[in-house]
């Protein structure tokens, strides 16, 4: 995202932020978390129309059109169809110059996600949100056939959607149903790995690092604690360690935080003495 990009989500942010406590003001914590979750679904809600609607997407982010104009565009198409916090970030959102259109749905994708999480925050569940989005992860990982289900660009997104919903329903949150299920509407990479992202994205809202480990075995849960005070003392930060039992490192751990992999596994030794042989 270049920097025109990136300046007008911290501002399309701000206006949501604002409309948000603003409801927080008026109507109180409780309204204020339902505001933030309906705000969050209307936000996916509107990109679902934009993305179906290349003119209307051209139209909202038409840098030459006087960004007025497209706010009262923006009004005549969603006001009265979602909630008057989504309405004051979708006009704050087409008010600003973006760098590509992608980049004001993505943006809205993003602070739709940012808005559910608020909520969860709000209702002291972001912990199971982000461990939920985590084991979804693994779940998908390691059943090919559903991985597959997922992924395939030649089935219609609403059949993925409801595919996915049908399988969530009554076993997670609300709000980790809604964002698992709308990010497999819009697929850019392995499911998995999307909802990985998601996971990461619900520690980075607690001010968290998340460490995804592979263990050769399963980690006791006192392991488990000393390993992410390790972490936490290496990365400066708390961090949440999500562990995956894999037999086939044999030995040891693959603990994984953003980009950066430690290998300690048996696995990982024998495939660095057969690197070296070659």
């Amino acid at each position: 995202m270049y920097a025109a990009s990136r300046e007008a989500l911290a501002h399309t942010r701000s206006a949501l932020q604002d409309a948000l406590a603003s409801s927080t003001a008026s109507a109180g914590a409780g309204a204020a978390t339902a505001a933030a979750a309906q705000a969050g679904s209307d936000l996916f809600s509107v990109v679902e129309v934009l993305d179906g609607q290349r003119t209307l997407r051209g139209a909202l982010a038409d840098a030459s059109t006087p960004a007025a104009v497209r706010q009262a565009l923006a009004e005549q198409v969603f006001g009265g169809k979602v909630s008057a916090e989504a309405l004051a970030t979708v006009k704050a959102a087409v008010g600003q110059d973006w760098s590509a259109q992608s980049d004001l749905t993505n943006s809205l994708v993003q602070l739709g996600r940012e808005a559910l999480l608020k909520a969860a925050e709000d209702q002291n569940q972001l912990d199971t949100v982000e461990d939920e989005l985590f084991r979804l992860g693994r779940i998908v990982a390691g059943d090919g056939e559903l991985e597959q289900a997922l992924s395939d660009r030649s089935t219609p997104a609403q059949a993925k959607r409801e595919l996915l919903s049908r399988l969530l329903y009554g076993k997670c949150t609300a709000v980790t149903e809604a964002l698992a299920v709308q990010a497999i509407g819009r697929l850019k990479k392995a499911p998995a790995d999307t909802f990985d992202e998601l996971s990461a994205l619900a520690a980075t809202q607690r001010d968290r690092a998340v460490a995804h480990v592979r263990s050769a075995a399963a980690l006791s849960e006192l392991q488990t604690e000393r390993l992410s005070a390790i972490l936490t003392r290496t990365y400066g930060k708390p961090v949440t360690v999500h562990v995956e039992v894999d037999p086939e490192l044999l030995s040891g751990l693959v603990v994984r935080v953003g980009d950066e992999v430690i290998d300690g596994t048996a696995a990982g030794r024998l495939a660095a003495v057969r690197k070296n042989l070659t």
